[in-house]
């Protein structure tokens, strides 16, 4: 999380926690349904407790990830599960901060974000075709 606080640069203003929970498919499907009125699993939840591209400090919030969905789609990606499962980390964090992905343009930034935080800890890009 060093590398996405040092490219995301956010006002950093004392101690901070972060709940990372790794689940199963069922409990994520729960979860999603639950918080995103959403019928299905997915690989990566995050609940802010933080106002977006506020201040860190306390409490930051929870990132879930599905560890059958997570395996699953890095072999389908070619890629390993420790590099997926720290895109998804990645991803899930800058989600934390304010980050989002709900238009093109907000994609094309939270997406060039995670590509230079993964580039910086020796990960390809999860994006490039």
């Amino acid at each position: 999380m060093l590398e996405a606080l040092k490219h995301a640069k956010p006002k950093i203003k004392g101690a901070a926690e972060l709940s990372i929970l790794l689940t199963n498919d069922e409990e994520q499907h729960e979860l999603n349904q639950q918080w995103r009125g959403k019928d299905s699993s997915t690989n990566v939840l995050s609940f802010p407790q933080i106002e977006p591209f506020g201040p860190v400090v306390g409490i930051l919030g929870d990132i879930t990830l599905a560890r059958e969905t997570l395996e699953r789609e890095a072999t389908e990606q070619d890629t390993s599960l420790s590099d997926h499962f720290t895109h998804l980390v990645v991803h899930g964090f800058l989600h934390i901060l304010g980050y989002d992905h709900l238009t093109d343009a907000e994609a094309l930034q939270m997406e060039s974000l995670e590509t230079q935080i993964l580039a910086a800890l020796g990960i390809d890009d999860p994006y490039a075709d």
